[in-house]
C-alpha cells in the first residue's frame, strides 16, 4: 500500500488547441487559460464518488462511470488494483462545452492526475496518458490524443500514433504566442467530424503532409517564417469553416494584424492564431473579436504563451 502523500489535492488542467491547422488529430498545444479544476480527497467510504460538479449547468452526471473525470480516475485505480480506496471528487468546469478547447480532455486529465497525486504519484505524467484518454473517449467515442496529451504534458505535442499513444513533446520557440477567440456558439465534435470527407485527393494529402513537416521544423528551428508558411489546413478547415460565422473575414483580420497563421481550434467554434510576440497576439485577438462582435456574436479572447507545464497542482492539504 502506498503511503498517502496528501489528504486533499486541487489541480488545474488547461485548455488546448488541437490540430493546429495542418496536424489533424496528431498535433496540439496547451494554453494558460481557461481550464478545469478537480479536487480529490480521501474518504472513509470505499470507492470513488463524485460529490459536487459546478459550472456545468447540471449537464454532467455524478456517476463516475459516466463522467470523463470519473472514468479516467477509475481506469487508473483499476490498473493499480486500488478500486476500494475511498476517494471523493469535485469537478469545477471553467470552460464551455463544445468550444473546441478540449473541455472533455481537461476534465479527464484532471481526474487522472489528481487521483494519482493523492495516492502518492505511483505513475509519471506520461504513464497517465492512456487513463486520461479513456476518460475523454467516454465522452465523444474518439481516440485521439491531440487535446489530452498537451493538456497532460504541456507544450506542443506531436502524436506519431494515436493507437499506440506514441507522443513527442516539442519545445516551443521562446516568443511564440497564441491568440484564441471563442465565439458564443457550440459545435459538437461529432457534427464537425461528420462533414469531413471519407477520402482525400492525393494532391491535398501531399500538401498537408508538407505543411505539417514544415510546421514541426519551424517550431524546432524557431523559424517564424517557416511556421507562418506552414499553418495551412487544406482538409478540415475548408469544410468546417461554414459552421463558424464570418470565419474567413476573421482570418483576414488576424493576418492583417500580424498573425503568423490562423485556423480552427479542434472542431471549433474557437479559432486561434499563432503570433510572434505578446503585443501582436493581443492585436490579433482584438481584431478577430471585433469581427465576431459585428455579427453580433459574443466572444472571449485568451492570449497566452504556449503553456509548458500542462496539468498541475494548485493547492494541497497534508494529512492531519
Amino acid at each position: 500500500m502506498l503511503k498517502d502523500a496528501v489528504q486533499e489535492v486541487r489541480v488545474f488542467a488547461p485548455a488546448t488547441v488541437a490540430n493546429v491547422a495542418c496536424g489533424y488529430d496528431v498535433l496540439g498545444f496547451a494554453i494558460d487559460a481557461p481550464g478545469d479544476e478537480v479536487v480529490v480527497r480521501h474518504s472513509p467510504k470505499p470507492g470513488l464518488r463524485i460529490t459536487a460538479i459546478t459550472g456545468d449547468g447540471g449537464k454532467l452526471p455524478k456517476d463516475p462511470e459516466k463522467n470523463t473525470a470519473g472514468v479516467a480516475a477509475l481506469d487508473l485505480l483499476r490498473h493499480l488494483g486500488m478500486t476500494d480506496r475511498g476517494i471523493e471528487m469535485e469537478i469545477h468546469k471553467k470552460m464551455p462545452f463544445g468550444s473546441g478547447l478540449g473541455s472533455s480532455a481537461a476534465s479527464a486529465v484532471a481526474g487522472a492526475y489528481a487521483v494519482n497525486r493523492l495516492i502518492g504519484e505511483p505513475l509519471t505524467k506520461k504513464q497517465l496518458l492512456p487513463f486520461a484518454m479513456a476518460g475523454e473517449a467516454s465522452a465523444d467515442g474518439a481516440w485521439h490524443a491531440d487535446n489530452v496529451a498537451p493538456c497532460l504534458l504541456g507544450g506542443i505535442v506531436f502524436i506519431r500514433s494515436n493507437d499506440e499513444l506514441d507522443v513527442a513533446q516539442l519545445q516551443p520557440p521562446a516568443n511564440l504566442w497564441a491568440a484564441v477567440v471563442h465565439p458564443d456558439i457550440e459545435i459538437l465534435t461529432k457534427v464537425a467530424r461528420e462533414i469531413l470527407p471519407a477520402e482525400i485527393p492525393l494532391v491535398n494529402a501531399t500538401q498537408q503532409i508538407g505543411n505539417l513537416g514544415g510546421l514541426l521544423c519551424g517550431i524546432i528551428q524557431e523559424d517564424y517564417g517557416l511556421i507562418s508558411r506552414s499553418i495551412h489546413d487544406v482538409i478540415a478547415e475548408p469544410r468546417r469553416q461554414k459552421l463558424i460565422p464570418e470565419f474567413y473575414k476573421a482570418k483576414r483580420a488576424a493576418m492583417a494584424a500580424g498573425a503568423l497563421g490562423f485556423s480552427i481550434s479542434g472542431a471549433g467554434p474557437s479559432v486561434f492564431a499563432l503570433c510572434e510576440g505578446e503585443e501582436t497576439a493581443r492585436k490579433v485577438g482584438e481584431a478577430v473579436s471585433k469581427v465576431f462582435s459585428s455579427v453580433p456574436l459574443g466572444n472571449q479572447i485568451h492570449v497566452s504563451r504556449i503553456n509548458p507545464h500542462g496539468v498541475h497542482v494548485i493547492d494541497e492539504k497534508s494529512p492531519a
